[in-house]
């Protein structure tokens, strides 16, 4: 594990601490994407609550993860296919760089989500292979190539697109830990993946606080990449 993500992790054990996340989220609680970013985001929310309901459920957060590493890949595809054309540009290059460096970092983690949540809902089959299996494999076909399109003609919408996607997850999961809290305390974790990642949680407690707290990080980051884009 590099520093860098030592320091994620870091990070994201501190902000189980309230008053820290809420210092840590303040300066982005109200920031304001582009209107193309909002339209897409809205477009994007709206199906899937219409697909899989208000409710935060182990299945929603896996067809949710499942399509959350998306952005991720689809930066660093883009800055690769830029990095191209600017070989010359010294600070265009360490710009993408730096990009593609977080975007692996964050898929990695979105992965480790990915993979843990299909455990749980395999092991309590509350899952449908339609719902929570096709439709977001699907969905991250066109979801790719958008992130893709936005990313080489504006990256601040690109990264504006991905703050609103996680700033959903990150409030259904705080919602999830609000209702659902007790008995996820009571609820044990063992997961080989989790372990080999370096992450170790008692209970799904632990474990859903620092997945939410993994989405307010990327989306905060999200934000800063917004403010210093170039185009």
């Amino acid at each position: 594990m590099n520093e860098e993500i030592k320091n994620s992790e870091e990070l994201a054990k501190s902000l189980n601490d309230p008053i820290l996340r809420a210092e840590y989220a303040a300066p982005f609680d109200h920031y304001r994407p582009l209107l193309i970013s909002q339209l897409l985001g809205s477009l994007l929310v709206y199906s899937g609550t219409l697909i899989y309901g208000q409710k935060p459920t182990y299945a929603k957060f896996k067809a949710i993860e499942v399509i959350a590493r998306i952005p991720y890949q689809s930066w660093e595809v883009a800055a690769y296919t830029i990095l191209t054309t600017f070989y010359s540009n010294e600070h265009r290059a360490i710009e993408l760089t730096k990009i593609s460096a977080f975007s692996r970092m964050a898929q990695d983690n979105e992965t480790m989500h990915v993979v843990v949540l299909s455990q749980i809902v395999q092991r309590l089959h509350c899952q449908s292979f339609f719902r929570h299996t096709f439709i977001p494999f699907f969905f991250s076909f066109f979801y790719f190539w958008t992130v893709y399109i936005l990313f080489l003609f504006s990256k601040r919408a690109a990264f504006d697109l991905n703050f609103l996607f996680e700033s959903h997850a990150y409030e259904q999961y705080q919602k999830f830990l609000d209702v659902e809290g007790e008995r996820l305390r009571q609820t044990p974790v063992t997961s080989d993946f989790l372990a080999f990642y370096g992450r170790h949680v008692r209970n799904e407690y632990e474990l859903f606080e620092l997945i939410r707290n993994d989405e307010l990080i990327h989306r905060n980051h999200s934000v800063r990449e917004s403010q210093s884009a170039s185009y």
